[in-house]
């Protein structure tokens, strides 16, 4: 079972993109799970959200507190929330940011696992004139787990898209064109590997 932990804040897209999520590794046959967990329910607030993936039927039905892999939407919740906590030591970490590979990893000193960072924040504003940083990590995301492939999951992202925005059809060339940038686009920031 591959299960991950996303923190974000409410209005960036931490939810929809576990609900995604689960719903391209259902296409692949999966059993999954994609929930959320709110705090106070605003704008702006911290939120986290899970994901459960396996290829047997999931019989827990908890918080995750133990992770495969914790998605950081937003880097100011870093010391603001104990995004480390529980993470396996041989765990994934995937962090929007800009900064530089050392800050990033300073930010988890003594984290054995991979620490990934990507500029989804970036790739969201270049692809779809704002800042939604949810759908480039969702691919990062779909790839480090390696739970679909590229063009698999692609395709099912974009049936998605197409349903999800039957009102607004022009949005879904802007997050087809982030969810590809961003596939390859995240840099492993703890060590000598490429990924």
């Amino acid at each position: 079972m591959i299960e991950i932990r996303w923190h974000g804040r409410g209005g960036q897209g931490a939810k929809t993109a576990a609900l995604l999520l689960a719903d391209a590794a259902f296409e692949t046959g999966l059993y999954v799970q994609g929930f959320p967990e709110y705090g106070p329910e605003r704008m702006g607030a911290p939120i986290t959200a899970y994901n459960r993936l396996d290829d047997a039927p999931i019989r827990v039905h908890s918080n995750i507190y133990e992770p495969d892999m914790v998605v950081v939407v937003d880097e100011t919740l870093i010391g603001a929330v104990d995004v480390r906590g529980g993470l396996k030591p041989a765990g994934r970490i995937v962090v929007n940011s800009s900064r530089a590979a050392a800050r990033v990893s300073e930010e988890f000193a003594g984290f054995e696992g991979e620490i990934y960072a990507v500029d989804a924040a970036d790739i969201s504003i270049r692809c779809l004139g704002k800042n939604l940083p949810n759908t480039p990590l969702l691919s990062v995301v779909a790839r480090l787990s390696g739970i679909i492939g590229e063009q698999e999951f692609f395709k099912v992202m974009e049936g998605a898209f197409l349903e999800k925005f039957a009102a607004k059809p022009e949005v879904v060339e802007g997050n087809m064109n982030a969810l590809r940038e961003a596939w390859n686009g995240a840099v492993l920031v703890n060590g000598d590997r490429d990924e």
